[in-house]
């Protein structure tokens, strides 16, 4: 367990538990055990858990009127040694076409940075990334693990309207843009992967604590790819992280 936990209000209805201001596994573990513990025991009347990097805030059915009860409330729950289900975790594999047609920042990225084209491909497409919150956009994945040769900063202007399906680098983080929206990350490819679904029972596939390794394909396969998942065929590729 973690130390020096804070607990502060966060509106009239809510409570934001901050962890020491870093992005850590150890830390990420913590809030997940925590998020379990509430969901799990139910001692704590809430509609809402929203995670951060190092911060969950509890969102409460009602108005908090005594703060200080509901805080100790929450560090009961915290410090409870009862056992809870152990999580299962996986390793998603997630197709991305690199080629220059989606990936419209490659060539500014690779002048600015010195590294020729296949190298951003490469040093983006090895490394398995671990998720640590969604947010943002529901679906948006926030992932740890990015090369420190890749960070780019976010462009100064954002884009109107980037497409569903992008996947970008924005400072020191890497992600893919679940839906059309605004945003000023540098775009360097794109997954025919919905990553949020309304019409499914799981709108979002992953969960904190899993992963992603991001895998290159052709544009061909992109397409092909995109064909299979209009048919409904296309099967996702995970692995347990417990294997």
């Amino acid at each position: 367990m973690a130390e020096n936990l804070t607990y502060k209000r966060f509106g009239e209805k809510a409570i934001l538990i901050e962890w020491k201001s870093v992005i850590d596994d150890f830390i990420l573990n913590d809030i997940l055990i925590y998020k379990e513990k509430l969901l799990v025991n139910k001692n704590v009347d809430f509609i809402d858990l929203i995670q951060g990097y190092n911060s969950l805030t509890v969102i409460f059915r009602s108005y908090i009127n005594d703060f200080k009860k509901q805080v100790s409330i929450l560090k009961t729950e915290y410090k409870s040694t009862q056992n809870i289900k152990e999580q299962k975790y996986y390793q998603w594999e997630i197709p991305v076409c690199y080629d220059l047609e989606f990936g419209i920042d490659l060539k500014e990225i690779s002048q600015k940075s010195n590294l020729d084209i296949q190298e951003i491909i490469n040093l983006h497409s090895e490394v398995v990334y671990k998720i640590y919150f969604i947010g943002f956009l529901p679906g948006f994945l926030y992932l740890g693990g990015l090369n420190e040769r890749l960070y780019f900063d976010r462009k100064p202007n954002p884009r109107l309207n980037v497409v569903k399906g992008a996947v970008g680098i924005g400072g020191m983080q890497t992600g893919v843009y679940p839906n059309v929206s605004a945003g000023g990350w540098n775009i360097i490819g794109k997954t025919p992967i919905h990553f949020f679904d309304l019409e499914k029972e799981v709108t979002c596939f992953a969960k904190a604590g899993d992963f992603i390794k991001f895998k290159s394909i052709s544009l061909e396969e992109f397409y092909h790819i995109e064909n299979e998942i209009l048919k409904n065929k296309y099967q996702l590729i995970k692995i347990s992280t417990d294997a």
